[in-house]
């Protein structure tokens, strides 16, 4: 089995091979469901930007770890939440609705946001329609919430049946003026850096398959 440093040596060479510079792509290292030795492995090989969907284990590895790193929430906010990990989050990936950002303006005022879009439409994801989307942002700022970008999941499928979301949320986020665009993960970092990525979320490819044997497209 490839250790943590050849799997990042290779997604980094992916990024590079689909025209992205590793660089200058944020790496959001998703470590959902893994303990704090995976956590600190990947600080150890300078990933310093870590992700979370569930608030307990974000709270629980952010308290075990003593290093400066960088925390992500990548799951649907739930206002009940919001206190328990507003001392620990860099940046909220998925606000998609005003009542999220009031809770998070009230426990962390002026935190880094991103707009989640719902790009494929599936009733099973969670985001914003992309139609709503400038009104949210403007709710958003009104808060006193720093909106940074959007973020998107990919939909189910093939690797290039995201490619249209993505590049219709490239173009949102420029008609916004929104610099940030979380979009791509394990399967379809190729498709999401041709199509403008500027934050990859990678859990498979850099940890291997979740402890508990299910699959993680992140």
């Amino acid at each position: 089995m490839a250790g943590l440093g050849e799997r990042l040596a290779a997604v980094r060479e992916r990024i590079a091979t689909a025209g992205g510079d590793p660089r200058s792509i944020t790496l959001v290292a998703v470590t959902k469901d893994f303990d704090a030795d995976v956590v600190n492995d990947a600080i150890g090989n300078g990933l310093d930007v870590l992700g979370e969907n569930r608030a307990d284990q974000l709270a629980a590895k952010a308290q075990a770890v003593s290093e400066d790193v960088q925390w992500h929430f990548l799951g649907r906010v739930q206002r009940n939440q919001v206190r328990k990990i507003a001392p620990y989050v860099s940046l909220w990936q998925a606000v998609d609705r005003v009542a999220a950002g009031e809770e998070i303006a009230k426990r962390a005022p002026g935190a880094a946001v991103l707009v989640q879009v719902n790009i494929s439409g599936e009733p099973q994801k969670h985001g914003a329609h992309e139609d709503d989307v400038p009104a949210l942002v403007d709710a958003l700022v009104g808060l006193g919430l720093d909106v940074r970008g959007l973020m998107a999941v990919g939909p189910t499928g093939p690797p290039e049946t995201a490619r249209s979301g993505f590049r219709n949320l490239t173009a949102l986020a420029d008609r916004l003026t929104l610099p940030v665009r979380s979009m791509g993960m394990t399967d379809d970092l190729e498709v999401a850096v041709q199509e403008g990525s500027t934050m990859l979320r990678i859990g498979r490819g850099l940890f291997g398959p979740r402890p508990d044997g299910r699959d993680l497209r992140r």
